[in-house]
């Protein structure tokens, strides 16, 4: 038995992650591949080992669905005691990803979704009551009082609410430190953190800002295949990186903490961000190698070599099995063991539509023509020597690199044939309190 802890860098650049955590010591692997380009699929893929359109998570579907034990569940049963710390409000109870885990804990704006209580709507509440100026507040006190709520709970909910929206500019990395250092771990333990610095709206604390950036306007009402200025697109770029870098210096106080405390430590990014790249903005377009090459470092392997093989984050799921001592009598899904070096072969990327809260969301700003253009299933294939090739929203497939392969994109039309599709399944209903969530994250 062992311990590990696996850390998901939401957002991360694989180049932004190669300016800014040098400092990070472990193996690390030049070519990896996140499965798809943003957040429910992948992190879908890492507790897995399948490919998301095989695991029923995906962009119709964000409740988390898995045809085989997921990797807390597997963890769990062979006695790991199994932790997490989620700021992503998409990766919460709510969506069902608190499967096989003795605690599933959050970031204060995550709270509501990983909420076991019934706590009250604030900030749905005193939005539907804004034109009604600071009296707004006591009616929301007297209906929280007066309703059938969990009511401590939700007062704790509502003043930290109230607190951290005026005070606090982090995303959840300085709660993640306190909850780190403030948990007795077992010995043979399962941590899982992710942490959302790098993704948008690109706001860390004042002291790391070099801009001042507010969201692009139309940003939330379009798929995110704006024109931009180029004078705000560097601004925006900027705003990125500025907020990377406070990731990274918070991250090194967290992997202190993780390296004295577990036998292993992953650092991976569940997807990447496109920064004005071919006009596209954000994370929830297409398969384009800003999104699908990520970031990925084990801690705890003999040596800190650089490795180049082609992997994915399927294979993570795999490596932790066999971190903790998970034979092959079991459902291992499709990944391969990272501890030992792997053969080089071709790893899928996969973009399965846009999500259908984007749907209502163009459709509200009479933009609905915009959804059938990018509402399409669209495939990729890594393979040596760096080459890349995807397809891409105009019908064409973009290459880079020299594959070793002849005919990459036959090898990936094969690789997609032999797919066990997994229907999706029919999505919850979300909170307003997660819907709003959701839309400062640009999901929705």
């Amino acid at each position: 038995m062992t311990s590990v802890a696996l850390v998901v860098l939401d957002t991360l650049r694989k180049d932004a992650f190669d300016r800014h955590f040098q400092w990070l010591p472990g193996t690390r692997f030049k070519y990896a591949y996140a499965p798809s380009h943003y957040t429910v699929p992948s992190h879908a893929s890492l507790f897995t080992g399948l490919y998301p359109s095989e695991t029923g998570t995906n962009a119709n579907s964000h409740q988390f669905t898995s045809p085989h034990p997921p990797l807390a569940c597997r963890l769990q049963a062979e006695g790991l005691e199994t932790h997490a710390f989620s700021a992503n409000v998409q990766i919460s109870r709510q969506f069902g990803w608190d499967r096989g885990f003795d605690s599933y804990d959050g970031s204060w704006n995550s709270k509501h979704a990983n909420a076991v209580d019934d706590i009250f709507e604030w900030n749905a509440f005193i939005r539907e009551h804004r034109d009604e100026g600071p009296q707004r507040y006591l009616k929301a006190l007297w209906a929280c009082l007066s309703s059938e709520c969990d009511t401590v709970p939700s007062l704790k909910h509502g003043l930290e609410i109230k607190y951290r929206t005026h005070t606090v500019s982090d995303s959840g990395a300085q709660e993640a430190l306190s909850h780190v250092r403030g948990t007795d771990f077992a010995d043979d333990a399962f941590l899982f953190i992710n942490l959302m610095e790098a993704h948008g709206p690109y706001r860390p604390p004042e002291e790391y800002r070099t801009v001042e950036f507010e969201e692009m306007p139309g940003f939330a009402e379009s798929v995110q295949a704006e024109p931009v200025d180029e004078t705000y697109a560097e601004t925006i770029r900027q705003a990125y990186d500025d907020s990377v870098r406070y990731l990274s210096e918070k991250y090194e106080a967290i992997f202190a903490e993780l390296s004295d405390e577990f036998d292993y430590v992953i650092t991976l990014a569940d997807h990447g961000e496109n920064l004005g790249e071919k006009g596209i903005w954000g994370h929830g377009l297409g398969l384009y190698p800003e999104l699908t090459h990520v970031p990925l470092s084990i801690w705890g392997m003999d040596g800190g070599e650089t490795r180049d093989e082609v992997v994915s984050l399927i294979d993570v799921h795999r490596t932790i099995l066999g971190m903790a001592g998970i034979g092959d009598d079991e459902y291992e899904g499709r990944g391969r063991d990272l501890r030992s070096p792997v053969a080089y072969e071709p790893q899928l990327t996969e973009y399965l539509g846009l999500n259908m809260w984007r749907e209502r969301k163009l459709e509200a700003a009479g933009r609905a023509d915009e959804f059938s253009t990018y509402d399409r299933e669209l495939y990729g294939i890594a393979t040596a020597e760096n080459y890349y090739g995807y397809e891409d929203f105009n019908e064409e497939f973009v290459e880079s690199g020299t594959s070793t392969l002849e005919a990459p994109r036959d090898r990936m039309d094969e690789a997609v044939d032999n797919l066990d599709y997994l229907e999706e399944t029919d999505d919850i209903d979300v909170s307003d309190s997660v819907m709003e969530s959701l839309e400062d994250l640009g999901y929705a």
